[in-house]
Formats: C-alpha cells, sequence, structure tokens
C-alpha cells in the first residue's frame, strides 16, 4: 500500500508491530535521489537498508576505487574473470548514466549520505556480487555457458542508439533489473540466482534489521518480491544462499581426466611403439597448445616475454586444472607493462570501444587474458584427439 501523500514509487507494509517503508528506484535516476533523500528525511527511521553490499558500497563512494585497484593481487587469485563481468555491468550503466545525466547507483548513495547526515544506522542489504555471479555460472550447464558467452560477446560492442522515448522509459526503471529480468527471460535457470533469490535475501536482511521503522531503498525491480517475504511468516536460510557451489563432479572428471588420459597415452605409445613415437607426440602436445596461445597473446600485441610466456606455460597448464595459461600470461603482462593511473580512470569509457582495447593497458590485460585462454582450450582439444587417435594406430 501507499499513503502519507507519497508517490506510488514508495510502498508502506505494517507488519508485527513493525513499519516497512519500501523505495523502488530507477539505479539511473534524478527523480528516484531526490524520492530518498524526501522519504528519509521525512521519515527519520530507525534504520536505513540500501540495496548495496560492502563491495558495491565502496565503489561508489570510493571515485578512485579504479586507481586503487591491485591487479596482481586480482590476477592472483583467479578473480580476473569476476572483474572483467563487473567491468560489462559498470560500463554499461555508465554509458546509461552519461545519456541520463546522472550515474548509475546515485540514489543508493543518497540513501546512505541522507542517514549520515541524520546519524541513523545503515544496513547493507544485499548479497556480495562475487556470490551472485559465481551462483549464477554455477548453476548453468556447458551449453547455457556457451550460450551466455556467446550472446555476451555478441552484444557487447553493438551500438545501440538510445531515442528520446527510450531514454524516458529508462529514466523510471530499475535498469539493472531490467537487465536481469532479460537475461532470465532468456535462461530461466539464472533468474532464480539473480532474482528471485536475491528478493529474498534483501527480504530477510530487512526482516532482521533493527528498530520499529524501516525505510529500505531497492530496485524497483525488486519490489513485489521483496513485499512478498515480507508479509510471509516465514525465514530464509541466507547462509544457504550465500554458498558458492561445488563444481559438478562431470567438470572435475573432466578437468583431471584429460590430463590422465594425455599423460597415459603418451606413455603408452613409449611402450608400445617406442621412445621416439611417444617424444613425438610430446612435441606436438607443446606445439598444439603453445601456438595458439602465443598466437592470441600476439593478436593482444602483448609484451614479448607474454608471448614467450604464453608459449611456455599454455602445455604445462592444459595438464592441471587448478590454473590456466591465460591467468599466466596476464601476470606477466602487468608485470612488465603495468596500467598507469590514467588508464584506470578512463577504462568504462574505452571498454565499448574495441579498439581501445589495444590501446589501454588495463583492457590489454583483459584482451591477453581471454585470447590466450581460447588458444589453450583450442590447443587442448587438438592436441587431445591427435594423440588419443595415435593410440589407436
Amino acid at each position: 500500500m501507499t499513503d502519507k501523500n507519497y508517490p506510488e514509487d514508495v510502498h508502506i507494509i505494517n507488519r508485527n508491530d513493525r513499519e516497512f517503508i519500501l523505495v523502488g528506484t530507477a539505479h539511473i535516476s534524478r527523480q528516484s535521489a531526490n524520492l530518498v533523500k524526501e522519504v528519509i528525511t521525512k521519515e527519520k527511521p530507525d534504520t536505513v537498508c540500501v540495496e548495496l553490499d560492502e563491495k558495491r558500497f565502496r565503489a561508489l563512494s570510493e571515485k578512485n576505487r579504479w586507481e586503487n585497484l591491485d591487479l596482481k593481487t586480482i590476477i592472483k587469485e583467479k578473480q580476473l574473470s569476476t572483474l572483467i563481468i563487473n567491468l560489462v555491468l559498470a560500463s554499461y550503466q555508465k554509458k546509461l548514466g552519461e545519456k541520463l545525466g546522472v550515474m548509475p547507483g546515485t540514489e543508493l548513495l543518497e540513501a546512505a549520505n541522507t542517514a549520515r547526515e541524520l546519524n541513523l544506522p545503515i544496513e547493507l542489504c544485499d548479497r556480495e556480487v562475487r556470490i551472485t555471479l559465481r551462483r549464477s555460472w554455477h548453476s548453468m550447464t556447458f551449453w547455457q555457458k556457451l550460450k551466455f558467452l556467446t550472446g555476451g560477446l555478441a552484444g557487447l560492442f553493438e551500438k545501440q542508439e538510445l531515442t528520446e522515448e527510450k531514454l524516458a522509459e529508462l529514466r523510471s526503471k530499475d535498469v539493472l533489473s531490467e537487465m536481469m529480468n532479460e537475461l532470465g527471460k532468456a535462461m530461466p535457470v539464472l533468474k532464480r540466482v539473480l532474482i528471485d533469490e536475491r528478493d529474498s535475501y534483501l527480504a530477510e536482511k530487512i526482516k532482521r534489521s533493527n528498530g520499529k521503522k524501516i525505510v529500505s531503498v531497492v530496485g524497483a525491480g525488486h519490489v513485489n518480491g521483496i513485499i512478498n517475504h515480507l508479509k510471509s511468516e516465514g525465514t530464509v536460510n541466507l547462509e544457504e544462499i550465500e554458498k558458492i557451489p561445488p563444481s559438478k563432479p562431470i567438470a572435475k572428471i573432466i578437468g583431471w581426466g584429460l590430463p590422465a588420459i594425455i599423460v597415459a597415452s603418451i606413455f603408452y605409445i613409449g611402450y608400445a611403439k617406442g621412445f621416439s613415437e611417444a617424444g613425438d607426440n610430446a612435441i606436438f602436445w607443446i606445439l598444439a597448445n603453445g601456438i595458439p596461445s602465443a598466437i592470441g597473446a600476439i593478436i593482444a600485441l602483448a609484451h614479448p616475454l607474454t608471448v614467450i610466456t604464453a608459449f611456455v606455460a599454455a602445455p604445462i597448464t592444459s595438464l592441471s586444472p587448478l590454473i590456466g595459461a591465460g591467468y599466466v600470461a596476464a601476470f606477466v603482462q602487468a608485470y612488465f607493462k603495468p596500467p598507469v593511473v590514467k588508464e584506470f580512470q578512463n577504462v568504462m569509457s574505452d571498454f565499448n570501444h574495441f579498439t581501445k582495447w589495444w590501446k589501454n593497458k588495463l583492457l590489454k590485460v583483459f584482451l591477453v587474458f581471454i585470447l590466450t585462454s581460447l588458444g589453450s582450450v583450442l590447443g587442448t582439444y587438438v592436441g587431445f584427439f591427435e594423440i588419443v587417435r595415435n593410440v589407436f594406430r
């Protein structure tokens, strides 16, 4: 329900002697930011809940977050792919924000700033985005992942004309939720993780907040789901939906099985056909992995030592699922050609221009990671089928 002369974006739920005031916002909207400030100032609630996790809150609050990025640590911790996905979302919202005249997340930051001005407690209620992304990835089958990546790469550099009508529509919507809704329609398996789980997570965190009167600032796309959970008597097991599912057994079987078959095949060839034949197959494995990975680094215009590293690392890392050639090559590239501050500052705008991936040193690290990884994957399967075929000759 809505009352107190608020617009329809504000929803009030009274439950068990507590008042929950939900402000449904568009993540790219100056009107939403103004409405958030108005509601918090007028209500002076016991707690202000915001649809942010700690990392996203810091990202919005710290203007120099990209300059402070420890790229080498991210590569060591094998979080480069997560960073790329985050950058995809951030650059998309930044592009829309520039068109609309307000940056993404302004209303969420406005909620936190207004609460601080009034000395009100702030509760960050969203699940960590890294967990959401990894749960989404683990929920997909191999073919769904392939479809997702193919569609994402196809649309990454797509030029979209934003008409005045489209801009007006975007101003009244929660753009991130709209993106997730569209993704959920295309791949229903992702809707459960990206939307349904987050609705229940946000609602449970709001329920657990201290005080009788709670103002919650959330994307408009989450409002209906949160209201349903707030009205229910049940509770949500947050620990259960904060877990990152273990890799499926088939992934482990393939991850360790392929290297085991390759090594065993080479030993068998040596036993049955002689060491010379085994040596030829070993050399084929090295070249089949090393050459495509090195070509990927060359296409990325990587540092010469990165190209050599890609060639050397690919045949070795392909025999272990613990680390990929892309991470090794990316680390070497970041070590010898570290991005400068200006390139960190410009990364979101450069991200949408394909040619600038070769000019911005941070994006070039991403390019090295992607292309050398693809080369290594290609080489692994070519080498595998050739060696196994030689066993039966």
